[in-house]
């Protein structure tokens, strides 16, 4: 018996390789010690840290004063262990939605740092919430979860699974965490789908009402709309002594204006491409 087993030990081994190839990698631990912003991988589990974000400075964010203003107490508050509002920032693209709220993030630590981590959530991955809350939950660790360009289409379904999460649930959001989302959409949903809604529902009142009730979670609305041209010169200006751009300011605006034509737009996106035009012109890094 004893040669039997010897004999055997060698396919045994190789069968116990062969399935510890097979079985899948052991998760990766979550720590939101280990960074300022994640990014949520729904597939894994895991909140991947993000060691430098991409993001521009607060004070060169223009035109978005009252705004501004708006976010950092409610953030600030949020931080601060006070009651603070799921916010929703809509309105036209490229006018620096997504951009306040990654800046802001940066203004809260650099005031207290590592006070606030910072996850973000894909819009495929909403579904997956409550498991990411669940883990968020585990950590004392203030936290802003923020989902970029949220909108849901006619048959989306999973707008009701975050109607729950924000405040309709048995268990809500957890008390270290709130929630930011930038959308084109005040209602997160195309005006049209809205209608097509209240004209093939049996009950349409009670149909559109199910579908726009989603942005009432939100305790915060801020607008954000397209800017005048004085503005966007106010935005050009600033790029360009942050960075050390050297061009006369008449030159500058004409050439800024001029971009704008060829975009079909004037906003702050339209504004950060242009100075990435200028400087690669002048041979100048900037980041």
């Amino acid at each position: 018996m004893t040669d039997t087993l010897a004999d055997l030990l060698p396919t045994l081994n190789r069968i116990a390789d062969a399935l510890e190839r097979m079985a899948p990698p052991a998760r990766q631990k979550n720590d939101l010690s280990a960074a300022d912003a994640f990014v949520w991988h729904a597939e894994t589990g895991y909140l991947h840290p993000i060691k430098q974000v991409n993001r521009v400075d607060i004070g060169l964010l223009q035109g978005i004063e009252q705004q501004k203003t708006i976010l950092y107490n409610n953030t600030k508050r949020f931080a601060d262990g006070l009651p603070a509002n799921n916010a929703l920032l809509w309105g036209a693209r490229g006018t620096g939605k997504s951009s306040i709220v990654k800046a802001m993030h940066a203004l809260i630590n650099q005031e207290t740092p590592a006070s606030l981590a910072l996850v973000e959530i894909h819009r495929e991955d909403i579904p997956t919430m409550p498991v990411l809350l669940g883990i968020l939950q585990e950590s004392a660790r203030k936290t802003v979860l923020f989902c970029d360009d949220l909108s849901f289409d006619l048959q989306d379904e999973s707008y009701k699974s975050l109607k729950a999460v924000l405040d309709g649930g048995i268990e809500g959001r957890p008390d270290n965490v709130i929630f930011y989302a930038t959308s084109n959409r005040r209602h997160l949903m195309a005006r049209d789908m809205i209608e097509n809604e209240r004209s093939t529902a049996i009950n349409p009142s009670e149909a559109v009402e199910e579908k726009v009730s989603l942005s009432d979670r939100f305790g915060l609305w801020l607008g954000f709309h397209n800017i005048s041209q004085d503005v966007y010169f106010e935005i050009i200006a600033g790029y360009a002594d942050e960075f050390g751009l050297d061009m006369p300011k008449a030159e500058l605006f004409a050439r800024a204006k001029e971009w704008t034509v060829t975009r079909g737009s004037r906003s702050g996106r339209v504004a950060w491409q242009f100075i990435q035009e200028i400087a690669g012109e002048q041979g100048k890094h900037i980041s």
